[in-house]
């Protein structure tokens, strides 16, 4: 007789609740989030009828050291999404309380009653240094995106005719901008003090256009506005946190490359066109294990790549994903874009999708369906993509 367990996973403390196949409670209590809270409840566990299933409502994140746990002791883990929670408590008597205790019985129940939830595996050591490097590098990205639009914005606002002509994703640019911003500092400096100072960092291009450009802007500018001298301080340690995070992400780049270089999936993910380093990392951090997935529709469904169908009496549509992994489905919608501007086989299909009269991104989309098949393919038979195969 099947043990079917439940867990609200919380940062202090977990509820859980164990149920028989009949859906009788064997189980329901708070269990603290620590070694010793933890190894009491996996003993209660095993002492109960197996084989025993145990659904979490979060997968990895705080849930992480739980996880760790339960796998190491033999129990064999599902992840049931908080969405589908959510929806399904509202079934209940009193569906729209919300509690601890009636959260761990819904999972419970979801577990006892649904087939196809996906499994947590435990990762290895190379897929977990990918997944908090991939979460790092991307905090770093969305923080540079924000402060680079902050920046331009404040420039635009004391030396606008500098902010039209810069591009600030440049290195040269922000190197210029941790000194010289409003129309009177450039023009109290001469040329060979510019150039100076952009040469004081390494590696760039063209200082003394970039000086000649810098003063040809200020020169067309007479008004000063008022809090010109706070906006350009602001200006100057935004470019100089800009210039650092840049150094940053690419040191961490260079390590990604490093470890999916040595993970034994990395050269089979980046075997596919379109598939870079910081691609492939992130595609992996994402997966995990490969067979969570049963098919390559499950694949694309956990993405939200596949169609969802919409019937009701006669009529009958397919419409666009609007749940599903957001950044699996970033991940794979970006390597199609790349694949389909450089590899003949993915340009074939897109321009096929454009032909029956899909616009650019329902084309991408489908290419990236067609190619999570792939890579399911790929990573299940253990070989790398054969350009001789179609693709789809």
């Amino acid at each position: 007789m099947t043990t079917f367990v439940g867990i609200d996973v919380a940062k202090d403390t977990h509820w859980a609740c164990a149920l028989d196949a009949g859906g009788r409670v064997l189980l329901q209590r708070a269990v603290p989030n620590t070694q010793a809270g933890l190894d009491a409840l996996s003993v209660e566990l095993r002492a109960m009828p197996t084989p025993i299933r145990v659904g979490l409502d979060v997968d990895g994140s705080i849930a992480t050291f739980l996880q760790a746990l339960l796998l190491a002791d033999g129990l064999d883990l599902v992840h049931v999404p908080g969405l589908a929670v959510n929806r399904a408590a509202h079934g209940y008597a009193g569906g729209e309380r919300k509690s601890d205790p009636q959260d761990a019985r819904v999972i419970a129940d979801l577990v006892r009653t649904r087939d196809g939830l996906r499994p947590i595996r435990p990762d290895d050591e190379a897929t977990a240094s990918l997944r908090l490097l991939v979460s790092r590098r991307r905090d770093l990205v969305q923080d540079q995106v924000r402060r680079m639009s902050r920046l331009r914005q404040m420039l635009s606002q004391v030396h606008p005719g500098l902010e039209a002509k810069l591009d600030i994703t440049n290195k040269s640019s922000l190197a210029l901008l941790t000194r010289y911003v409003t129309p009177a500092e450039i023009s109290k400096a001469s040329t060979k003090a510019i150039v100076r100072h952009l040469r004081r960092t390494p590696n760039l291009r063209g200082p003394e256009q970039l000086a000649d450009l810098a003063r040809n802007c200020a020169a067309q500018q007479r008004i000063a506005v008022p809090g010109e001298a706070m906006t350009a301080r602001l200006v100057r340690e935004m470019a100089t946190e800009a210039m650092l995070v840049r150094e940053r992400l690419i040191l961490l780049d260079k390590e990604l490359e490093v470890i999916i270089g040595a993970h034994p999936q990395g050269a089979l993910v980046r075997s596919l066109p379109g598939m870079g380093a910081v691609l492939a990392a992130e595609f992996i951090a994402a997966i995990g294990d490969i067979a969570r997935f049963r098919s390559p529709a499950a694949l694309a469904a956990a993405a939200g790549l596949a169609p969802v169908l919409r019937q009701s009496g006669h009529s009958r549509t397919l419409r666009r994903a609007r749940r599903g992994d957001r950044d699996l489905k970033r991940i794979l919608y970006q390597a199609a874009f790349c694949a389909f501007t450089n590899h003949d086989v993915s340009r074939a299909y897109y321009d096929r999708k454009r032909r029956e009269g899909k616009h650019h991104v329902q084309a991408v989309i489908a290419l990236a369906r067609q190619r999570s098949n792939v890579l399911w393919a790929i990573l299940t038979h253990n070989a790398p993509y054969d350009p001789s195969h179609r693709l789809a």
